[in-house]
């Protein structure tokens, strides 16, 4: 299988997958003899010829996993199409989820402590919208839920992987001004969300 097979064939692959797709997916169901490295190669190929050619997506490597994604600048015109809005996290939504990222697996008893709140009403929004999932129970008695984050968290933030996030020190020493900037840019994140679950739809 040649080069310019495969990418034809892998860009086929993403555009009919509903999330990102491991490169190891992608080679498994090409050919069971192809490398995963051989896929992640050609992947880049492709990647860069988006780039040269100004189309009106990318492909992004977010979730570890690789994704064809509609361009942010574009998010308004694909709402119209499809009649939608953007998805908005609240503040108490935004303090809740970084509680979570950040030291996760963790109870809700653990993040009520640490806001100092109830979050049942906002921990129900995230689980809905699958930005946070039970990862297990803590050895408690009860047995209280664990929860952190999954695919769906670095697919809407458009991650790698959890170590994309900044550190904690890193994250304290924002500005004041930036700080109140996350709750627009994680709207700016949900229209891109948004958008990509449009198209899967479509």
């Amino acid at each position: 299988m040649d080069t310019a097979e495969l990418k034809t064939l892998i860009e086929a692959l993403l555009f009919a997958a509903p999330g990102p797709v491991r490169a190891g997916q992608l080679a498994a169901a090409l050919h069971p003899d192809l490398p995963p490295a051989r896929v992640s190669a050609v992947v880049e190929l492709l990647a860069e010829e988006y780039r040269q050619t100004r189309r009106g997506f990318v492909l992004q490597e977010l979730a570890e996993g690789y994704q064809l994604r509609t361009r942010p600048e574009h998010a308004e015109y694909i709402r119209r199409l499809h009649h939608s809005r953007p998805v908005r996290l609240s503040r108490a939504a935004l303090e809740t989820l970084a509680i979570i990222a950040y030291r996760q697996p963790v109870t809700r008893a653990d993040v009520d402590y640490l806001r100092g709140v109830d979050s049942g009403a906002v921990m129900k929004t995230l689980l809905d919208r699958h930005l946070v999932r039970m990862v297990g129970r803590k050895d408690l008695p009860g047995r209280p839920v664990l929860y952190g984050t999954g695919p769906e968290f670095l697919e809407f933030f458009g991650l790698r992987s959890l170590a994309e996030l900044p550190s904690l020190p890193e994250f304290n020493e924002l500005p004041p001004d930036l700080l109140e900037a996350v709750e627009s840019l994680s709207t700016a994140a949900g229209e891109a969300f948004a958008d990509q679950d449009g198209k899967s739809q479509g």
